[in-house]
């Protein structure tokens, strides 16, 4: 892909007349058809199959799970606590303080986790970034370890705020160390820097909570999971995460040209470091928000954007909205799946996706051995 990449920076920058005139379409189109032929075009109509039938399977999925626990309740019981709610029926009650709020959840931190990380993978042209592989995942939970240790009463909407500094850290001290080995940055590279840093962040994490009593608070964050989720945090981080998800949609036709190259974007008039500064403030709230809320749950947003860009092409316009698509389904799933596995029991949601995520990111770093 990067040879590639080059060889059409070397077009475009030949020619700045023609490339100034031409729309982003036109160029995405256009190094689509020669870079990979079919396999790398954009393909809108499967992109809209996918926001169609997603935005339709969405919400069924919320309802299946919603009627499925440690206590089946019908699905008409369920409606009529959602819209007709009755404060004397023990089961409106379940649904409208438990599920509901767990499920909305679900959905919103999937979507944050898939968006950051096809977000990250078209800014850093690294098919293994991912919030959880590249530290960002482990910073923000040291950081609530911090906060749990030596401000206990801090109100959530100061938790989503060291989450998001955790977060910053991390990926600084990250690509500081990758880019100090000879050769510079390669993806391999990137990813064994977040794994050393993820697992010196984590003994320090589990350090803190030995020596402050905090094991069992912590406990939640390491496994990953929605059940704790209640309805103030949802409304202290949705305006984040709607924000970030516009940003990030605004933000798709740049990473578009961003993922060719950065010849690629100087020769069409890109500012490439506005655009990744930009980029990488909407991955922090999004990776620092969902961590605040479920843990460090990996792996969505290294599946979930691999798997858009097999569908619907090399088009960031396309391939960002999807995700935040599909990995609300996955995330809604996977929780669905984790209380049924051992019912009345819960498996954590982090486990089960990590099942699916360890084989694949192996063999994503197979193909990306030469890179070391």
């Amino acid at each position: 892909m990067g040879q590639k990449a080059n060889s059409y920076s070397d077009t475009i920058v030949s020619t700045p007349v023609k490339a100034a005139s031409s729309t982003t379409a036109e160029t995405v189109s256009s190094i689509s058809r020669h870079a990979g032929g079919a396999h790398n075009r954009s393909r809108p109509w499967a992109a809209t199959f996918i926001l169609i039938g997603g935005l339709l399977a969405l919400p069924l999925g919320m309802a299946i799970s919603i009627c499925f626990g440690a206590a089946n309740i019908e699905f008409a019981t369920v409606w009529n606590a959602i819209f007709n709610f009755d404060s004397n029926v023990s089961q409106h009650h379940v649904i409208q303080d438990v599920r509901l709020p767990r499920i909305l959840g679900a959905a919103m931190i999937g979507a944050c986790f898939a968006v950051a990380g096809a977000m990250m993978q078209g800014m850093t042209r690294n098919p293994l970034a991912d919030s959880g592989l590249l530290g960002l995942n482990a910073g923000a939970t040291f950081m609530l370890a911090v906060c749990f240790a030596f401000f206990p009463s801090l109100p959530y909407k100061f938790l989503i705020l060291f989450a998001f500094l955790g977060a910053g850290i991390a990926v600084g001290i990250v690509y500081g160390i990758g880019s100090l080995a000879k050769g510079g940055l390669t993806p391999v590279r990137l990813v064994l820097a977040g794994s050393a840093l993820t697992a010196l962040l984590s003994a320090v994490s589990e350090g803190i909570a030995l020596q402050f009593g905090i094991g069992q608070d912590m406990a939640f964050w390491y496994a990953g999971g929605v059940s704790s989720t209640e309805w103030s945090q949802l409304k202290i981080m949705f305006p984040w995460v709607c924000a970030a998800l516009i940003g990030a949609i605004l933000l798709s036709r740049s990473i578009t040209i961003l993922s060719l190259g950065e010849d690629v974007a100087k020769g069409l008039g890109h500012h490439v470091r506005s655009i990744r500064a930009a980029g990488m403030v909407i991955v922090l709230i999004l990776a620092g928000t969902a961590v605040s809320v479920v843990g460090a749950v990996g792996f969505v947003g290294l599946i979930v954007p691999h798997l858009t860009r097999y569908l619907v092409g090399v088009d960031y316009r396309w391939i960002i909205p999807c995700s935040a698509v599909l990995g609300s389904l996955l995330v809604v799933l996977a929780d669905l799946a984790a209380r049924m596995i051992n019912p009345p029991h819960e498996t954590p949601v982090g486990a089960l996706i990590a099942l699916i995520g360890v084989p694949f990111f192996l063999y994503l770093a197979r193909k990306e051995r030469r890179g070391m």
